[in-house]
Formats: structure tokens, sequence, C-alpha cells
């Protein structure tokens, strides 16, 4: 078992210090280690559970042994190493947190409704049941990774880093460069991912097309995406300034995608995010603003309301 490690200024991980706030005697989460998931009946849902987010489309993609409900990304290729990478989109804080109120659908959302939301938007696809198997692994899966967090709690590391606006809009053609530099080698020209023939799922996953997260994904606001890249690309080896990840997360969501409607979003609109890109909205700002910012003039308008 991996323990945390006692802070004082900042989170020390791998002997670097990430960029995130942390209070006094706070620890660095870190994921149990996997030998220690028992070996009974509910070992091996949580096994599978994990197998389930590391291999999605092997399950669950177009030839998925399960049923063919995604597009054939992973769950892992957003929510890196299996959910338990540190500041990866990680699972730390997930179960701690359902259910929960979340503004985006205006009512109370269990741990389910919020899988079956990846696979709408994020994999492209179709809901699983809530008492299917499949469904009930994931869950357990999820709830071993989080299972030291307290109700309530978010553990520095957890979820995506939340990056500082720019003053400018992010620019799509300087995305372009950084895209062309620094992301390429593993996502392709054309941003259709490496696909691993054999197996049936993405090494690396597309960014843009059919087979990559719809608009109503949470990665497709451009402050998550910013603040994923900034945090984990390239790959093993961060190390974007805040400007290119913000400019390389805008060329990425520029490029053509599945567009669907997701009516019922935001029924409060002045929950909206300043980065939540289709209409209506609560201000007069237009979509491409929302969409690219600069949003620091957004959100200060809505201070004065």
């Amino acid at each position: 078992m991996r323990f945390g490690i006692p802070l004082l200024f900042g989170c020390v991980v791998a002997g670097s210090v990430m960029a995130v706030s942390c209070k006094r005697g706070e620890h660095v989460w870190t994921a149990p280690d996997t030998v220690n998931i028992p070996h009974n009946t509910s070992g091996e849902l949580i096994r599978y559970g994990r197998e389930l987010i590391v291999h999605t489309a092997m399950y669950l993609g177009p030839e998925g042994k399960v049923a063919t409900i995604s597009n054939g990304m992973n769950c892992q290729n957003c929510h890196l190493e299996a959910g338990t990478k540190f500041m990866g989109n990680n699972f730390a804080a997930t179960a701690a947190n359902y259910p929960r109120y979340r503004e985006r659908s205006g009512s109370i959302e269990s741990l389910d409704k919020r899988i079956n939301d990846c696979l709408i938007r994020s994999l492209n696809g179709s809901p699983l049941d809530r008492n299917s198997h499949e469904m009930q692994a994931m869950i357990a899966y999820i709830e071993w990774v989080g299972m030291t967090v307290n109700n309530g709690a978010k553990p520095p590391g957890s979820g995506i880093r939340e990056l500082p606006y720019l003053l400018r809009a992010a620019d799509t053609s300087k995305g372009r460069l950084v895209f062309d530099n620094k992301c390429r080698e593993c996502h392709g020209t054309d941003g259709t991912g490496k696909y691993d023939s054999l197996t049936k799922e993405y090494v690396y996953p597309p960014l843009w097309g059919p087979h990559s997260y719809n608009n109503g994904a949470g990665i497709f606001r451009l402050s998550k995406f910013a603040g994923y890249v900034k945090a984990n690309m390239p790959l093993n080896n961060a190390r974007l300034t805040d400007e290119e990840a913000w400019d390389v997360a805008a060329f990425v969501n520029s490029q053509p995608r599945t567009e669907k409607l997701f009516e019922k979003d935001w029924p409060d609109l002045n929950t909206k995010p300043p980065d939540v890109a289709t209409a209506p909205f609560a201000d007069t700002f237009s979509a491409v603003q929302h969409k690219y910012g600069p949003f620091g003039v957004i959100v200060k308008s809505r201070k004065k309301h």
C-alpha cells in the first residue's frame, strides 16, 4: 500500500513540486495498490471494473465482447493509469462526492449517472443499464480507488488541474504549431490517434473525428482540456507552458467532431461556466468568446449583476 506524504508548502510528487493548492497537514493522494484487492467475490468485481476502465473498447466498443455502445476509446484514455494518476483526471474523489447536486443537469446525480454521462459524451455512445454487471463493476472499482477519501473531500492531486485564464483568447493557429511539434507523434497528423488492430483499441486516443469525444464532453470545455494537457502532456513528459496548453486545447476543440443536442444541460443559465460554448447564455457574449475566451471578462461581468 502506498501512503501520502505530509505537506507544508507544496505537493511533492516523484521529486517535483506540482502547482496545486495544499493546506498544512494535507497529504498527497496515492491510489491503493492493486495487489491489495481482496481475493473474494468483491475483489473479482473490482478487478473486472478495472479491466473495463483500461480496456473499455474490448468490452463495450464497436466490436465489444459484451455490448457495442461506445466509440472505441477506453476510459483510461482520459482517466490515466486506470484513473489513479496524480492530476491525471483520476477517481480519487469521485465516489466520495456522489451522490451530489450537479449544476449541469440541475439535479442530484448518482455515481452510475456520472459514469453513463462519460459513456454518452466522452465515449460518444449509449448508457449502460444501471443494474448491469458492468456498471456495478465500474462502481466497485471507482469506490475502491477512492476508499481512503472522506465523504465530500477532494484531496490535492484529484481531478483536473485548474489554470488561470489567459488575458487573451486562446489561439488556434498557435495551437496548431504546438500540436505539430509536441502532439502529432502520438495522436497523428489528422488527430485520429494510434489504433491497435489486434486488440481493437486505441493506444493513443483520437482527438477529433467520429471516434473521439463529442461536444457534450467535459473535456470540450477549454479550461478542462487546457488543465488536463498542462498536467499530463506530452505523456510522461509534461512540459507545456500555460499558453501552449490553452492554445493547443483551442486547436483540438476547433476540429470536427460529433455534435449532439444536450438541451437539458444547465437549466439555470446563471450557473453555466463561461467556457461552455453552446447557446443559450445568460449574458451577451458571443458563442465564439464562450469557446475560446477571453473568459475573465465574462466572469467579471457576471460579478456586476
